[in-house]
């Protein structure tokens, strides 16, 4: 029976992938054992045991960015954050360890060397996080979910996604989806969402806009998020809402997407072949740009600046591309090319080469 480790948490772009890598080794698998090691406070600690995994405890110990008290504390801090993974590694006689970033992975990654258990990093971003970059200097095998992520011995293999959307038959399920949000499904759809939640530029620029996309002939399905007071304007064709549990069916009866471009969300888009208009999150590392760009540069989606995304840039830019069918078509042709919906698959392999090699 072969052990697994998966590292990593703080929030759901760690979590997602690493979840959906250890259905995928259980589904395999149902024998071998299949364990988490997370922070107490991250996202984890909710997903991981709703989701059926044990869960092993790190202490939470952040990089220092500055020279204080914190990081005068940091040796000490990460040398126990250490030997809890090594006591953790020793009594549930782990074969590999694989980190997917996050506070729990660092730590991960050295105690698994000094154990001489082999591990795999996979990087979600295409701006890798400073764990990951550390990590693939020995690790035994490095995945990346885009081209171009500069970490040492990277492989793109793609990102590790939620079943339901791998799953997912566009076509299939339009009927059914157009259904359940109270739309047309033979009249095209413009979804946007900015995440769970949710994006105030967008939902102030569709908030001034959502008429022109109306008069464009489009249906507009708007995912706000939970805290957003954007009102109902209560029209046929405009389908407003907080939250959306079936995200799966949001996606199966989208023509074109706006959105944010976090990693998971561009890698859902571009696994199910929808073309998209990013917006990407101007506030961080510039991550989301960097994001978007293998789908950019395969023509199947295009890059907004969100400094100037107003209801005037709808207009401008987004309602002229609704008029166009023969461009979305384009960019839809594109984007069936531009992602992958094997990543889960692609990470395992990794995994079982790690397992060979030791």
């Amino acid at each position: 029976m072969t052990s697994y480790l998966l590292a990593g948490g703080g929030t759901a772009g760690h979590v997602n992938p690493l979840l959906a890598v250890a259905d995928g080794l259980r589904d395999r698998d149902p024998e071998a054992a299949v364990l988490v090691l997370g922070t107490a406070e991250g996202l984890e600690s909710r997903l991981v045991p709703e989701r059926g995994y044990e869960l092993l405890i790190v202490d939470k110990v952040p990089f220092p960015r500055r020279p204080n008290r914190q990081a005068l504390a940091f040796p000490a801090r990460f040398r126990r954050a250490i030997a809890q993974v090594r006591d953790h590694i020793r009594r549930h006689d782990i074969d590999v360890v694989v980190g997917f970033g996050g506070y729990a992975s660092a730590p991960a990654y050295v105690a698994a060397r000094r154990e001489g258990v082999p591990f795999v990093v996979h990087e979600a971003n295409a701006k890798p996080g400073l764990a990951n970059v550390l990590g693939a200097r020995s690790a035994a095998a490095v995945g990346v979910a885009f081209e171009g992520t500069p970490l040492r011995g990277g492989e793109v293999v793609g990102m590790p996604l939620r079943q339901e959307v791998i799953a997912l038959d566009r076509a299939a399920s339009r009927a059914e989806a157009a259904e359940y949000f109270g739309l047309d499904a033979e009249r095209p759809v413009l979804l946007v969402f900015g995440g769970s939640l949710g994006a105030q530029r967008l939902n102030e620029a569709l908030a001034d806009s959502w008429r022109d996309v109306l008069d464009a002939g489009w249906q507009l399905l708007h995912v706000t998020g939970e805290r957003s007071d954007l009102a109902d304007p209560g029209v046929a064709g405009y389908s407003l809402h907080r939250y959306v549990d079936r995200m799966d069916l949001a996606f199966a009866v989208a023509d074109l997407i706006v959105s944010r471009s976090g990693a998971a969300t561009v890698s859902e888009i571009s696994a199910l072949g929808i073309p998209a208009l990013y917006v990407p999150y101007s506030v961080g590392n510039g991550e989301q740009r960097l994001n978007a760009a293998s789908a950019v540069a395969a023509g199947a989606a295009e890059l907004l600046d969100d400094a100037t995304f107003d209801g005037d840039a709808v207009r401008r830019i987004v309602v002229p591309l609704l008029g166009d069918r023969e461009r979305i078509a384009r960019m839809a042709a594109a984007a069936e090319t531009a992602g992958t919906r094997s990543g889960t698959e692609n990470v395992i392999t990794l995994i079982d080469r790690a397992l060979v090699a030791a």
